[in-house]
């Protein structure tokens, strides 16, 4: 399944190491004028090669739109998005030795030989890049409507950043973070960010971290019960992005050890709106946004791509072996990893605000 969505629906396609990578943005009606340098600025923030921390694989990421978009605006049409591969070195992939920590073993028990072992193919963080190019149009959709999303990284290795206010996270703060090269909230705890992952690096090793995000302005009554809920409908985005292993909402894993007087948010009313004092279920009661900020945290593993020897298999000889792994890897996701989780979460924030009543 590689299509998302009820209103807006989103269909990705590609490999890594394949001609391009794309998406296909259907259900957004014409009419919207889009800032194409908008959009090549989001482009921009997860792209490889940008530092010393991340892949040094250099790929412009520049989105050739081929469809429904016209003298600057949407025509109502699906808008295809191809961004071409360009920097690609495919000699470092064996398809026998199966990476640990990838997704090569699955695959091959899925795809067999038929499979795209390149760079991961389809299974590739690089087919994230077309979700930020929707997440990228979401976003200028949204704020027309009030709604802003924004993300920033909580934690890396053991550093942890400042979190969001629950209750008064705004827009202006959203957008000064989106800002920064390196997208946390106090940045000497960035610096430390940086130096764990430097020294991941020199280990041949990796780090992993948490990315939290909240989307400012949703209104009150978006999503549905049960399986339609706010919760369902973005952890289904948010787990399609690899790396991607816990997803909480609100105060998430804290809800365990509080009581419920602790862990309800009490209504009051200000200048004709209902709020809360606390936002600890994070915008959502219910699986409908309440009006508050809607909050998540994202966990992302390890880059399993380490040039550490690791113990696996040759699937071919179905024989114990070792495996080196060589080519041009991130010693951490988490920095380009919250650029996508910010906007895919502006994706599926869009599905849901076009929800009818």
């Amino acid at each position: 399944m590689n299509t998302f969505g009820r209103n807006i629906r989103l269909s990705i396609f590609g490999e890594s190491h394949g001609q391009g990578i794309g998406i296909v943005i259907d259900g957004l009606p014409g009419g919207i004028k889009l800032d194409i340098d908008r959009i090549e600025a989001e482009m921009k923030r997860r792209a490889p090669g940008r530092s010393n921390i991340s892949t040094s694989r250099k790929e412009a990421d520049k989105v050739e739109i081929l469809s429904g978009f016209v003298n600057g605006m949407t025509t109502g049409t699906p808008i295809a998005g191809v961004i071409r591969n360009t920097n690609t070195i495919s000699k470092h992939y064996d398809k026998d030795l199966m990476r640990p920590g990838h997704a090569d073993y699955t695959a091959y028990m899925k795809y067999g030989e038929n499979r795209d072992y390149r760079g991961g193919g389809h299974f590739s963080a690089r087919i994230t890049a077309p979700l930020v190019f929707a997440g990228a149009v979401a976003k200028q959709v949204l704020e027309k409507e009030g709604v802003f999303v924004g993300a920033h990284i909580l934690k890396i290795a053991d550093v942890a950043d400042s979190a969001f206010d629950p209750v008064n996270v705004a827009a202006d703060e959203l957008l000064n973070i989106s800002k920064k090269d390196f997208p946390v909230i106090d940045d000497e705890k960035g610096g430390l960010m940086k130096e764990r992952i430097l020294g991941a690096k020199n280990d041949k090793d990796s780090v992993g971290g948490i990315a939290e995000c909240a989307i400012v302005g949703m209104p009150p009554g978006k999503g549905e019960p049960f399986f339609g809920s706010v919760e369902s409908r973005l952890s289904a985005m948010l787990y399609s992005v690899p790396a991607v292993k816990a997803v909480m909402f609100g105060a998430g894993a804290d809800f365990a050890s509080m009581r419920g007087s602790e862990a309800n948010d009490e209504f009051y009313v200000e200048n004709g709106a209902v709020k809360t004092y606390t936002n600890n279920n994070g915008g959502i009661n219910g699986g409908i946004t309440n009006g508050m900020p809607v909050l998540f945290r994202a966990v992302l593993k390890p880059t399993p791509s380490i040039a550490k020897k690791q113990r696996t298999v040759d699937i071919e000889k179905m024989e114990n072996t070792e495996i080196e792994i060589h080519g041009r890897h991130d010693p951490c996701i988490v920095h380009r990893g919250t650029v996508v989780i910010e906007n895919a979460a502006a994706a599926a924030a869009l599905d849901l605000l076009y929800d009818k009543f």
